[in-house]
């Protein structure tokens, strides 16, 4: 008994220090992230992925994501001296910052700079009005010049056609109605310099890893050539491809497969989350969840990021059909945070989408206890024990099972135990408060599972 208490310690400890679990604080300001450094640590996350760490100018979370100079950190949400204080609260608590990159393109913003000169002549003005502040801002370059030109971006063509690659990786993300669209950048020599200035001073500060926005539209080349084996060293690295499925679906076959193939990045498993909403769609079936990855339904394990939901997809229209009815995103997260495979990643944020919905999910607690389950468990092997339309059920090593039901009724699932390597007359507590214990005393056990309901048994 004291050797098998041992060992169990020994793998809760090992299990504990491969935590992986990102945090995904969308908008938040930087502040807002130090002052919940501990909360943030405690509630198990070991990742946090912040806003875009550049200068912008606007209040609307979209305008984050249109760049005006690379050169300082600067917007709504903080500035270098704010940024360098969070990432020095969260690295002090073990936890890594992953910061959200935007290398597609500069901001929408032709009726001041028809030119294409970036920042511009307002922005240099105001540089020069208060060098000290900006300078303290400053994360490279002179700040008395331009850094971009109309050299540095493609055509002012907008996409038209979303099938077709090239139009795709070299035209502009438009909005219709006669919008300019975001000036899209070309790999130059120059631009690549730049951007890997730009990206090294953020490593150089202490940040883990990028998030590559809008991956979809940079050709490969661009970001290999920008992303050297040297800037990515210790550094985890994924983009944003968004797609409706997996292999055989048109999105993946254009672009998420050439970019897993070209490319040695991570990605969003937009695969494995179609899988989960079939999966839980009315006439899906929970078999769907069993090994997705076997036909190319979710990315390798090595390089997915895994989610229930993402900042596009509540605050994006053509994306607000992809919203999963909320009691399914929680048996989702069971899912995702009980499975082995991939970095989970949990989103929340200030009410942006208006749903009030994901407004300090990040803290909630039944989240917090799946968090818990998934960092113990992590590191050991998984194996279904028994599946169907309206239920999955699968163990974690010897340390965990997870039982998830998606329909109206309570599902009783009995599973011959001769061939798990689950520990008999052990209790199996359940982490999500529900006062279940599982304890196996015979070669067959019954697995009850509670309607539209979710368990996570620890030993």
């Amino acid at each position: 008994m004291k050797r098998s208490l041992a060992l169990g310690l020994v793998l809760l400890a090992a299990a504990s220090a491969q935590a992986d679990v990102i945090l995904h604080a969308f908008n938040w300001r930087y502040s807002d992230v130090t002052a919940r450094a501990d909360a943030i640590r405690d509630a198990g996350y070991r990742m946090v992925l912040v806003a875009p760490a550049h200068k912008s100018a606007g209040t609307e979370w979209w305008s984050r994501y249109q760049p005006q100079d690379y050169r300082t950190i600067q917007h709504t949400l903080g500035d270098r001296a704010s940024f360098v204080a969070m990432v020095n609260a969260l690295t002090q608590r073990n936890i890594r910052v992953y910061a959200d990159v935007v290398l597609n393109h500069m901001a929408n913003e032709a009726w001041k700079r028809p030119d294409l000169n970036y920042p511009g002549t307002e922005v240099l003005v105001t540089y020069a009005a208060d060098s000290t502040y900006w300078n303290a801002q400053r994360l490279f370059g002179n700040l008395t010049q331009n850094f971009l030109g109309a050299g540095d971006f493609g055509s002012a063509n907008c996409i038209g056609n979303y099938n077709d690659v090239w139009q795709v990786q070299n035209w502009r993300l438009c909005g219709g109605a006669g919008d300019a669209g975001l000036p899209d950048l070309v790999a130059n020599s120059w631009v690549i310099s730049q951007q890997q200035q730009y990206l090294q001073a953020l490593k150089n500060l202490g940040v883990k890893g990028f998030r590559i926005d809008a991956a979809k539209h940079m050709p490969n080349g661009h970001m290999n050539a920008v992303l050297t084996s040297r800037l990515k060293s210790g550094m985890h690295v994924f983009g944003e491809i968004i797609t409706s499925g997996g292999v055989g679906n048109s999105e993946y076959d254009l672009f998420l497969g050439p970019y897993l193939a070209g490319t040695d990045h991570g990605a969003y498993d937009f695969p494995l989350f179609a899988q989960i909403r079939s999966a839980f769609s009315f006439n899906g079936s929970m078999s769907q969840l069993v090994d997705p990855g076997a036909y190319g339904q979710a990315l390798p394990s090595a390089r997915a990021i895994t989610f229930t939901v993402t900042h596009d997809i509540p605050n994006n229209s053509g994306f607000r059909w992809q919203i999963m009815d909320p009691t399914d995103e929680t048996l989702a997260y069971a899912y995702v945070l009980g499975r082995n495979g991939g970095v989970p990643m949990v989103y929340t944020d200030n009410n942006e989408s208006g749903d009030n919905r994901w407004v300090n999910a990040w803290n909630r607690p039944d989240l917090r206890a799946m968090i818990g389950f998934h960092n113990a468990v992590q590191g050991t092997d998984m194996q279904v024990l028994a599946h169907g339309q309206c239920h999955l059920v699968f163990r974690r090593g010897n340390l965990g099972i997870v039982g998830i039901n998606k329909c109206g009724n309570a599902v009783n699932v009995n599973v011959n135990m001769n061939s798990s390597v689950l520990w008999w007359n052990v209790n199996y507590t359940d982490r999500l408060g529900s006062g279940s214990v599982v304890r196996i005393t015979s070669s067959n056990h019954t697995f009850t599972l509670p309607a539209r309901g979710a368990r996570m048994w620890l030993r």
